[in-house]
Parts: C-alpha cells; sequence; structure tokens
C-alpha cells in the first residue's frame, strides 16, 4: 500500500526519529515536573468559589459574607419515640454540654433557652411537663428545626477557617455523637445533618476520584491493545507516552493555578482517553506495510499520513472544550481550559515521544505482528451496497432521534418540561452515604434551602424603630408562604426575648411599641453575641434577613428567589420606611440558583461555539461545506439522542452533565475526521463505492477500536461515588456507541446522498 504523504511532513518526521534519544529523556524530566506539580494543586469544593471571579452575585455575597461572616451551620437530629421525656432530655442535655467544649464549635437546643427562662442547671422530672408546655407554646422551635414530633435537634455552629479546622472539629463531634447511637438508648437513631459533613466527604472524593477508575481503565487499555496489536512492545510506547502525558497535563494545574473540584477529575481521563485514540490511529497506520524503501522511511511516511487528520481531530477536541470558556461556573471553565492545554500537550506527544518510543523499541509491523483479520473487509462490502440502499431511511430515522433529542433537552411548550436542573449539594453526594440520608431524613419536615436578603440603610438606622417595624411586617409576608420554613432577622431575635419574658412570640404592629422593642433589641446585642448576626453593629447600616423554606413547593428553578424579590419589591412599595433602604439577594443560597440558571445557557454557547470553530476549521482543511456537514452527522446525532437516554434515565442536567455537548462532539469528531480524510484518499482516484470502501479499511477498524477506548474510558466513571460523574460516564459512554452506530450508518447514507445530488447538479 502506497501512503499519500507531504515531502516536507516526511523530512521533519525523519528528523524527529533521529533525534528520539534527546527528544525522550526531555520528556521524562517534564514528566517529573508534572507530577511535582501535580501534588501541589488544592482542593476546592466550596460553593462560593463555583462561579468565576468579578461574577456580580459572587461580589454581592462576598461583600455580604464580610459584613455578615458565617460559620458553618449542622444540626445533630436525636430521634426518639418521645424527645422530651426525661431520658431524652437527660441524655440531650450531656451531650449538648460535651459538643459546647469543643474548640470552635457552639451548641444550642431548646434546653439553651429553657434555662434562660429561669429553669434549674440541671434537667429532673419536675421539668418534663413544663419543658413540654415550652417547646409547644410557639412554632419558633419547629421552625427553627430544634424540635420535631420524633427529634430533637441541636444546632452546631462551627467557627472554622479551613477545611482541616472543620474536618478536626467534624472528627470531635463524631467522636461524641456516634457512641451514643451505638447505646440504643433512649434514642433510636442519631443524624448528622448539615453542609460541615457534605462538603467534607466530596473534598474526599473528589481528591480520590482518579485514583479508583484510573486503574480500571488502565486494565481495560493493557487488555485491549494486546488484544489489538499482539505486541508488548506496542504496549509499552502506548503506555508509556500515556503516563507521560497524564503527568504533564495534570501538572499544568499548579502552573495556572487551577484546582481540584467535582469536574476536574475529567480532565486526566478526557487528556488519557482522546491521547489513546490518536494513538491507536497512529499506530494502526504504522503497521500498514508499504513499499518505502526502509523502515525508517515506512515510519517516518506512517506519521506524515496521519499528521493532518489527528491535528484536526485533536485541535477540534481542545477546541470544544476550551469553549467551556464561555461559562460562568468556575470549575467548568477552569476544566475546558485545563482539558485544552493537556490536549495540546498531547498532540506534542503523539508526533514526538510516541513515536520516538516506537523507535526505540522496535514495535513490529502488522505482518511480523498480528495477521488481517477477514471479517472487517466482508463487513465493509455488505455495509456498502446496503448505506446506498436504505441512504434515506438511515438519514431521515436518525434526524428524527435528533429532532426526539432536542425536544428531550428544551422541552415543548405545554406538553413537556426541559431537562431538570441541579446543583444542590447534596445531588453531588453518594445516596447510600450516611450523611446524604441523614440530610435527606431531616428535609422531610424542613427545608434546607436559604436566601439571604441584605437589607442596607443609612448608617445609624439599622434600629431605628420605624424601619425595625417594617423589617417585621416584611418578615409576616414571606412566612405566609407555605413554602417557607423559618425568617430569622433582627425581628426573631425579639421574638424569641418576648417568649422567654412573657410566653408569647408575636410582636406588636403599632408603631408606639417600637421605639421601646428598639432598645430591647439594643440591650439584647450588648449582651448576646449571636443577636448581631442579624445587624451590622460597625456603622448600624445593614440587617440581613435569612429565609429558610423548600425551593420544590415554590416551583420551577429559581422560583423561590423571585418569591423573595417580588414580595421584598411590594413590601418597599408599600411601607415609607423602606424606601430609602436597598435590598440585594445574596449569600449562598443565591449563588447556588445563580449557578443552576446558567447550566443550559453554558450547554448551548460551548456546544453552539464548538460547533462552529470546528465546522470552519474543518471547512478550510477539507474545503467542502456540504460535505462537512454531513459528517457532522454522527456527532450531533450522539448528542441529541442522548438527552433522550437522560430523560428516560431521570439523569438531571448538573455541574457534570452539561459538560456532554462539547466532550462529545470534540471526542466523536475525530471519527469522522479520520473517515473523511481517507474518503477524500479514495476519493481522488475512484468512485464513491471505492472511496467508502477505502475509507472503511484504513479508518474503519481504529474507528471501532477508538470507540471501545472512550466508552471503556468513560465509562469507568459509573464506578464513581459522586453521582454527576458516575451519571457523566454512562451519558458519555452512551453517546459514544450512537456516534458509532451512525459512522456506520448515517454517514455513509448522507454521503450517498449528497454524491447523488452533485451528480445531479454536474449536467
Amino acid at each position: 500500500m502506497s501512503m499519500l504523504v507531504s515531502p516536507k511532513l516526511l523530512r521533519i518526521f525523519l528528523r524527529v526519529l533521529r533525534a528520539r534519544y534527546w527528544i525522550v529523556g526531555a520528556f521524562f524530566i517534564l514528566a517529573v515536573a508534572g507530577i511535582y506539580g501535580a501534588t501541589r494543586i488544592p482542593t476546592d469544593s466550596s460553593i462560593e468559589r463555583l462561579v468565576v471571579a468579578g461574577d456580580p452575585v459572587a461580589r454581592a455575597t462576598q461583600e455580604f459574607e464580610r459584613v455578615f461572616p458565617e460559620g458553618d451551620q449542622a444540626l445533630i437530629m436525636l430521634e426518639a419515640p418521645d424527645p422530651l421525656s426525661l431520658a431524652a432530655l437527660q441524655s440531650a442535655d450531656a451531650l449538648e454540654r460535651e459538643l459546647g467544649k469543643i474548640p470552635r464549635v457552639e451548641a444550642h437546643s431548646l434546653l439553651t433557652l429553657y434555662r434562660r427562662a429561669g429553669s434549674a442547671e440541671k434537667i429532673n422530672a419536675n421539668d418534663v411537663e413544663r419543658m413540654r408546655a415550652f417547646a409547644a407554646g410557639t412554632s419558633l422551635f419547629r421552625r427553627a428545626g430544634l424540635v420535631g414530633e420524633h427529634y430533637f435537634g441541636i444546632a452546631l455552629e462551627l467557627r472554622v477557617n479551613s477545611p482541616a479546622e472543620r474536618d478536626h472539629a467534624l472528627d470531635a463531634i463524631d467522636a461524641i455523637v456516634l457512641p451514643l447511637e451505638r447505646s440504643g438508648h433512649p434514642f433510636t437513631a442519631v443524624r448528622r445533618v448539615g453542609n460541615p459533613w457534605l462538603k467534607a466527604w466530596l473534598e474526599r472524593q473528589t481528591g480520590t476520584a482518579t485514583k479508583k477508575f484510573m486503574p480500571l481503565f488502565g486494565i481495560f487499555l493493557m487488555t485491549l491493545v494486546v488484544i489489538i496489536y499482539r505486541s508488548w512492545r506496542a504496549l509499552a510506547a502506548i503506555v508509556l507516552t500515556l503516563g507521560i502525558v497524564v503527568a504533564m497535563a495534570v501538572g499544568l494545574g499548579d502552573v495556572f493555578s487551577w484546582s481540584n473540584t467535582v469536574v476536574s477529575t475529567l480532565v486526566p481521563l478526557t487528556v488519557m482517553v482522546t491521547t489513546t485514540a490518536t494513538l491507536v490511529y497512529i499506530h494502526s497506520r504504522y503497521m500498514e506495510p508499504d513499499d518505502a524503501p526502509t523502515p525508517f522511511e515506512h515510519h517516518a511516511r506512517a506519521l506524515a499520513n496521519k499528521f493532518l487528520p489527528c491535528t484536526a481531530s485533536m485541535f477540534a477536541t481542545a477546541v470544544g472544550f476550551a469553549a467551556l470558556a464561555v461559562s460562568e461556573i468556575r470549575p467548568v471553565r477552569e476544566m475546558g481550559l485545563w482539558t485544552a492545554c493537556g490536549l495540546i500537550v498531547a498532540w506534542m506527544s503523539c508526533f514526538t515521544l510516541f513515536p520516538a518510543l516506537q523507535s526505540l523499541l522496535r514495535a513490529p509491523l502488522r505482518s511480523g505482528s498480528a495477521p488481517d483479520g477477514k471479517w472487517f473487509p466482508g463487513f465493509v462490502e455488505v455495509l456498502i451496497p446496503a448505506t446506498r440502499r436504505y441512504r434515506w431511511p438511515l438519514v431521515g430515522g436518525a434526524v428524527m432521534l435528533m429532532l426526539c433529542g432536542a425536544a428531550s433537552l428544551f422541552g415543548i411548550p405545554g406538553k413537556l418540561a426541559p431537562l431538570t436542573l441541579e446543583t444542590d449539594a447534596l445531588t453531588y453526594v453518594n445516596p447510600s452515604e450516611r450523611v446524604a440520608q441523614d440530610t435527606r431524613r431531616f428535609e422531610e419536615s424542613n427545608g434546607l434551602d436559604v436566601i439571604d436578603l441584605w437589607l442596607q440603610t443609612q448608617p445609624g438606622k439599622a434600629l431605628d424603630p420605624d424601619f425595625l417595624r417594617a423589617v417585621e411586617l416584611l418578615t409576616r409576608r414571606l412566612e405566609q408562604h407555605p413554602g417557607v420554613d423559618a425568617v430569622d432577622g433582627p425581628t426573631s431575635v425579639l421574638r424569641w426575648a418576648r417568649y422567654i419574658a412573657s410566653g408569647s412570640d408575636q410582636l406588636p404592629t403599632t408603631p408606639a411599641d417600637w421605639p421601646k422593642l428598639a432598645a430591647d433589641l439594643e440591650q439584647i446585642m450588648l449582651t448576646e453575641p449571636g443577636a448581631r448576626e442579624y445587624v451590622d453593629v460597625a456603622d448600624l447600616a445593614s440587617v440581613r434577613l435569612s429565609i429558610r423554606g423548600r425551593g420544590e413547593l415554590f416551583g420551577p428553578s429559581g422560583s423561590m428567589r423571585r418569591f423573595v424579590e417580588q414580595t421584598w419589591a411590594a413590601a418597599q412599595a408599600s411601607d415609607p420606611a423602606l424606601r430609602a433602604v436597598r435590598g440585594r439577594l445574596a449569600g449562598k443560597g443565591v449563588l447556588s440558583g445563580a449557578i443552576t440558571e446558567r447550566l443550559l445557557p453554558t450547554l448551548t454557547e460551548s456546544f453552539a461555539l464548538t460547533a462552529s470553530v470546528i465546522f470552519f476549521g474543518f471547512l478550510l482543511v477539507f474545503r467542502s461545506p456540504s460535505a462537512r456537514l454531513m459528517t457532522m452527522i454522527p456527532s450531533l446525532f450522539a448528542i441529541l439522542s442522548v438527552f433522550i437516554v437522560m430523560r428516560i434515565a431521570g439523569i438531571p442536567l448538573n455541574i457534570a452533565t452539561i459538560l456532554i455537548g462539547s466532550t462529545v462532539l470534540g471526542a466523536t469528531e475525530n471519527d469522522q475526521v479520520h473517515f473523511f480524510y481517507h474518503f477524500q484518499e479514495g476519493r481522488s482516484s475512484g468512485s464513491l463505492t471505492a472511496a467508502l470502501r477505502h475509507a472503511m479499511l484504513v479508518a474503519g477498524r481504529p474507528i471501532v477500536f477508538a470507540t471501545l477506548i472512550n466508552t471503556s474510558g468513560f465509562l469507568a466513571l459509573a464506578l464513581s461515588d459522586l453521582p454527576p460523574m458516575r451519571q457523566f460516564g454512562t451519558v458519555s459512554a452512551s453517546a459514544f456507541v450512537l456516534a458509532l452506530v451512525a459512522d456506520f450508518t448515517a454517514l455513509p447514507g448522507a454521503l450517498w446522498i449528497l454524491s447523488r445530488y452533485e451528480r445531479r447538479r454536474a449536467p
């Protein structure tokens, strides 16, 4: 077989092969540097870092948290048939005292407030009935999650400044709390609820995720390479190249100050999978003997022949991930840029390091290693006439499935809702984990969605009686919605104080009563540090309302935020005391909602940008816009059809699955580039049938092998403990299989249709 190559490229690769010792030595040094850099990359899964720097919502949240610094909130749920029995109260009292001794941990409960009402320090039998009456006299305890029908709650605040301090505090809490459950009395279950445990679990899993699925992919890769090429030398060249490439790619995170996040585990996997597919294309061409006078020149010819399609395909994949830079979600943007840079490193390695290793290890050609099988040529001879005969059903069926996939993603007005969007931190935790189950149990009766309303007044006006009265009226408006569980703010502090003093939690609404209430609040703030969480004591110019509820009761994503905005606007318009006040939504809950609303734009914008750049880039290479559109059919078919899979399987759009468009388009375009490149080789000297046969015989098997590698690599993510990674792995693997089916059906069918149209135009 004779290969069409550029003489200039041939000379370049002959020089590369002659410098093989220097190239291998240089790359090994770079690999050591990459490994060192990888060990220095920090892990960051905090919600406030999920959006890019400079984002308006992120800036507002940062300003808000400078005024109202807040520790991590958590809750211990002590379940019992009667949580207010004497045994339960005494055990809860002892537990609360022990928790309060932990450094940087503050604990309070119903017992804390009961003691402020003048009760004895130790709970005895005489306190039980009074405690029941105290708990039942107000809805404040239930709204705060401190008491329920079958549980007693101890609220915790962790005043920690780093993940290490948080983890140390959580370990101390677990050491006290968990043995209480194992004793079985008086509590039937002890549950730990809150973001501290969820974030700690996420950070641990983020750090270990790559270690779990990479070995599995490596085992499959080595098995596949040995089966395909029947050569341990070829395997060694591929494995060494992959190891060095991944080390260098991951080490780039230290160079550019990127962080490990919930989606950054995709970087080494994507780089490894894409690089492996490219190495398969190169080595498959290298193994085919030709009429070169020496093995050295044959090797250079094979590299020169595959340079254009491999370069185009790898840069297409890099562009696909670089397009994620348009996202305002920081981990997605960093992951896209990180992967794109890693793919550029991989491209350089594929045409320098890999051929150098092939030459040094003396990888054999096909005639000396693996005989050419007969099944694939026979399959091609059956496939080509079949795609010609059934070209319209094949292409029409693909188009119909693509339309159904688009409907699955965007929905049908009045008929079908769009695909679900999720960014709740709980969705990133394995449902079988105890912390996830405990938090879900708490959510059955209490909401965990929090939105902070930041009210900014003139300096010194935060304790103005008219302003505080207006804040109380606003609080009552917000609490009227059934989805709102609690509204905490400066007037809720007055409610607690009034209830402890008088047994009534209702504040008066007449203006004449509020000067005294304002003075009472000022005194409370002097003696109770917790009361200062809702008023900025520095200049008395800011007040915070923390609205906690269940977002699903408000409607689609963002409905709770819109309800708070509308309620605030109505209150400001109707109350003169609020006319000069600036109200802003801020906090981590608002930030999380903003991320949810940006998921779909990230998907569509990055996909549109990727498709456009790939189309025009390949138009310059192949000079045929109509054929270029045809060759994009398999990728578009795979991407859109996979949304049907997501709809059927109940997989939502989240911070991982939004990457599906750019990932699949960039990865599957490799197959079409190689197919069309060799199709053009055959078309230049033969009929369409001969061109399809040439493309299938030269690129068909590598396409199958590359798809197996892509599918197995991403399917390894299905074993991850992180639900988004597991879902992304399943969806990606399905898309690669769908693209392979379209490569051998819809793509040749479309080329047959295009060929007939061109023949009709020719006369």
